[in-house]
């Protein structure tokens, strides 16, 4: 039996159980690992929510899609992963099929990467969903050199922590995007080339004084909603917003018309574009590897809670006042 977090109704923190389950053995291309740490993602909220880019299936349903941990049995098929082993999960499943807040999870193999021998639990949870997903983004899809500029919203979300980084390891100028000036100061020290605030300041002009009237070359849009017609007014020709999240929780428009048809790219993205492709997730993880093994990146671990705490770490959270990643950890 294992602790494991359910909820049995959709809706706020308060839905979510902590309950003992039976976890079983993994079938054909699974894994059975013992948790040691939990990353938090916005979706594991929106799925709670059933607010989610898929809906709840059934109920009960499990949540989590990220996690750190040491492989407990493998199923049928399975090559390349044994017991022992220190792995991380990554999101490459339904939370309708599978979930990792519990101390026991069966995941598919192919969610699964090597964790390096010296990062420790808490760092294996946080960093490999906020730098796949910008890898996949700005450097798989976009093509990002140096010398091009990035918009980050939501910048000090664990995603715009991990494109800032990105992009300075590449060269590339790192524009970040904050609703109050309450983080702009650390936005500043974690590396960002310039940080707008937007309850303040006009972002178009900003961003269009930044680069000399040309405008971004690449959009990371957490937000979505109405304000992405204003976001295209600050893309340089041929630019691309990249449409990753809908904090908005508003119908997003397409601003080309609008705008008169520039030359603009708008398109919706997730991390699936990477994690459900076998060449790409190795390239991915190489990318992210190299990065950590050579120091120009680390995660930023705002907060950790413990399992039993799962209600509080939900309710902050969705407070918004984190910088970088809330990581639930599972006492043995």
């Amino acid at each position: 039996m294992a602790r494991t977090v359910r909820f049995h109704e959709t809706g706020d923190p308060h839905v979510l159980r902590l309950e003992e389950l039976e976890v079983g053995e993994p079938g054909p291309g699974e894994v059975r690992i013992r948790v040691e740490a939990i990353g938090l993602n916005r979706a594991e909220a929106m799925f709670r929510r059933d607010r989610y880019i898929e809906p709840v299936k059934r109920l009960p349903a499990r949540l989590g899609y990220e996690a750190a941990g040491v492989i407990e049995a493998v199923g049928a098929g399975v090559t390349g992963l044994s017991p022992a082993q220190r792995v991380s999960v990554v999101p490459a499943f339904s939370q309708n099929d599978y979930g990792v807040y519990a101390e026991q999870a069966i995941v598919p193999a192919a969610a699964v990467v090597r964790r390096p021998d010296n990062v420790d639990a808490v760092s294996g949870a946080a960093f490999w969903m906020p730098f796949v997903t910008v890898y996949g983004a700005l450097v798989e899809i976009g093509g990002m050199r140096a010398g091009d500029t990035v918009v980050l919203n939501a910048a000090s979300s664990s995603v715009g922590l991990a494109a800032i980084q990105t992009a300075n390891r590449l060269g590339a100028i790192p524009i970040a995007v904050t609703r109050t000036a309450a983080k702009k100061e650390r936005l500043h020290k974690e590396g960002a080339a310039a940080v707008i605030v937007s309850d303040e300041e006009d972002v178009v002009a900003c961003v269009r004084g930044l680069t000399g009237g040309r405008g971004a070359d690449h959009v990371l849009d957490a937000v979505a909603g109405p304000g992405v017609t204003d976001l295209a007014r600050a893309v340089a020709p041929d630019g691309t917003i990249f449409l990753y999240g809908a904090l908005s929780g508003r119908p997003t428009p397409h601003p080309g018309m609008e705008l008169g048809m520039p030359a603009l790219n708008v398109r919706t993205y997730t991390l699936f574009e990477v994690t459900r492709d076998p060449r790409r997730l190795r390239r991915a993880e190489a990318f992210v590897a190299s990065g950590l093994e050579t120091g120009a990146f680390r995660p930023v671990v705002d907060r950790t809670f413990e399992l039993e705490e799962i209600v509080r770490a939900h309710e902050y959270l969705e407070s918004n006042a984190q910088i970088g990643k809330i990581v639930v950890t599972v006492p043995r």
